[in-house]
């Protein structure tokens, strides 16, 4: 355990090198809010509720979304092994005396605890200067199903990046799979609208996906809506980590034999 805390130290402190990406990231995650503030401002005009949102109540969600969706950030991990694969340098992480996968995980872990404090700091100004009545959960066991939550959500999100990259021991180029990904969790993880405005038919549907539990739901839960769903969405999502995790064993199994990388 304790060369993958060293794999962790080592990328959190890498992310010093980039202090330009802080601030972009910090940008984004401010950027926004700005933009749900500015939207759901002028839709809410008359007061009133929009679906189970007040204004309020809608502001607090995408602040929590967003930053759910800012520590998010394990897109990298696919790209990394796609080009390791394709130049023949994949070599270094099967050489390394740790598992492959676990190294992803354990650099994902020191990237998000690197930017966790940054993102909080943003999402609280913003809810200071919105002077938003930030609707927040006091039920300690929502609560930590809602943590329970968003940490095997990006869990999920590691291991499906960490497939996708995979993939490229099959085939030549993985843009196709990577385009449907972004633009399947950018609509199903509830970012851009949330997914309570969308007809029941088709949140039923969404629940059968990962994507659901990654950041829309414990978000709900997070900011005191749909307790009712906390518990059944740990179970979902654990059991979406384990058969991700079944596919990544199966598929490494079938086509390591594939890869035939030259060097370091």
């Amino acid at each position: 355990m304790s060369k993958y805390w060293q794999v962790s130290k080592t990328h959190m402190k890498a992310q010093l090198a980039w202090r330009a990406d802080v601030i972009f990231n910090m940008i984004f995650t401010i950027s926004r809010i700005l933009f749900a503030y500015l939207l759901w401002g002028t839709v809410f005009q008359q007061g009133g509720t929009v679906g189970m949102f007040t204004f309020h109540g809608m502001l607090s969600y995408y602040i929590v979304s967003s930053f759910l969706s800012q520590l998010e950030m394990s897109d990298g991990i696919s790209g990394e092994i796609h080009a390791r694969i394709r130049n023949g340098t994949f070599s270094r992480y099967m050489v390394i005396p740790v598992g492959i996968e676990k190294y992803f995980m354990a650099m994902e872990l020191g990237v998000v605890l690197f930017y966790l404090i940054f993102d909080l700091i943003a999402a609280a100004v913003w809810t200071v200067i919105f002077r938003i009545w930030f609707a927040f959960t006091t039920d300690p066991e929502i609560l930590l199903s809602a943590v329970i939550m968003a940490i095997l959500g990006m869990v999920f999100m590691v291991q499906l990046n960490f497939f996708l990259g995979l993939l490229t021991l099959k085939y030549q180029g993985i843009d196709t799979f990577l385009m449907i990904k972004s633009n399947l969790t950018a609509l199903v993880t509830g970012t851009i609208i949330p997914l309570a405005l969308f007809p029941e038919g088709v949140v039923n549907v969404m629940r059968i996906l990962p994507f659901y539990y990654v950041t829309y739901l414990p978000s709900m839960l997070l900011t005191g809506m749909i307790p009712e769903e906390a518990f059944r969405g740990v179970v979902i999502i654990l059991c979406w980590c384990l058969v991700m995790q079944i596919i990544i064993r199966r598929t490494w199994k079938k086509y390591r034999r594939k890869y035939d990388g030259v060097g370091i």
